[in-house]
């Protein structure tokens, strides 16, 4: 199981909300590419980056931070937030993004996500963030009527890299994942399933692992706060 340390910018700053509230938002750092570079020396593997102002606006925001943190690591990224065409698809892919995460288009304009998993094979992952296990879009700030299963089965044949599921309501709580909600989508669909929201201790990520079908799981806070030690997880996980 990847573990992926996460870094969400807003204006520029590497921040936690919690449960999506950006006026509940903690910074934890003003230099967002010298964050991604402890978090590689660490032995990070990936990364997880969010452009939570572009999660709002529908466009990017964040780049300048984004194409920092790019230039500083060497270990593949991944980009959720305001990512609702092909032109911005391409730009981030162009500019050495491994993978761009598509959310609100995911329920809007479905076709687009099958699209660009088609142009762009591994290089697009469905990010499904549920609130009482329905979809949320347009930066959590509606909600829908679709379901979590419902949103993914739409993609099971489009060649998806991955499903990034968030619990919207365990999100920077410190509360623990859903495991049961991520586990039953994880076993629902055929697409690699990456916990997001609560993920806060060890025993979080074993019990994660121990399901057998999780493949990923996104921990920010906890990372920041030394709730988890990010070298010592990466080497239980290996």
């Amino acid at each position: 199981m990847i573990l992926y340390p996460a870094i969400d910018l807003k204006d520029g700053n590497c921040v936690r909300l919690l449960r999506g509230d950006m006026e509940a938002a903690t910074v934890f750092g003003t230099d967002p590419a010298a964050q991604a570079r402890a978090f590689q020396d660490a032995g990070a593997e990936w990364l997880h980056l969010v452009d939570l102002n572009g999660a709002f606006a529908g466009k990017p925001v964040n780049a300048d931070a984004v194409e920092a943190i790019l230039a500083a690591i060497d270990v593949p990224a991944q980009l959720g937030g305001g990512i609702r065409d092909m032109a911005t698809i391409e730009a981030w892919l162009d500019r050495g993004l491994a993978r761009v995460i598509l959310g609100t288009v995911a329920v809007e304009d479905p076709d687009l996500v099958r699209e660009a998993a088609m142009a762009f094979p591994g290089k697009i992952a469905v990010g499904i963030d549920a609130r009482g296990g329905r979809v949320a879009v347009r930066g959590w700030a509606e909600d829908t009527n679709v379901t979590a299963v419902e949103l993914a089965h739409r993609f099971e044949d489009a060649g998806t890299a991955a499903i990034i599921y968030t619990d919207i309501d365990r999100d920077g709580a410190m509360a623990g994942p859903n495991i049961a909600a991520t586990e039953a989508l994880a076993r629902a669909v055929n697409i690699p399933v990456v916990a997001s929201g609560g993920v806060s201790s060890m025993q979080d990520l074993m019990a994660l692992r121990a399901t057998g079908v999780i493949a990923g799981a996104i921990s920010g806070r906890a990372l920041y706060d030394g709730a988890i030690d990010l070298n010592a997880a990466l080497k239980a996980l290996a």
